[in-house]
């Protein structure tokens, strides 16, 4: 039930950054939801180190740090993919 989790709220992480970041993302939904599952992954390790992780009532800290990096993540990943695309092409 873990990993079933980790994708749906993968999915919601990587299309909330999707929305939120200025211009066309051009990665494909399953790599965006991929990005989405490693931000809330980083998200969640930032929260126990800050020691947010588990708080009493909802946890908003630790959703907020896992939009920060999925944010991150879904930015530099589009970045990469598109540079990885275009060295494709033009080999």
């Amino acid at each position: 039930m873990g990993w079933l989790w980790a994708i749906i709220v993968g999915f919601v992480l990587g299309l909330l950054a999707k929305a939120i970041l200025p211009g066309k993302q051009h990665s494909p939904l399953w790599l965006i939801t991929i990005f989405g599952i490693i931000g809330g992954i980083v998200g969640n390790s930032l929260a126990v180190a800050f020691g947010i992780g588990e708080t009493p009532g909802i946890d908003w800290g630790r959703h907020a740090l896992q939009i920060v990096a999925a944010l991150v993540v879904v930015g530099f990943g589009d970045m990469a993919y598109m540079a990885l695309r275009r060295r494709k092409q033009h080999a």
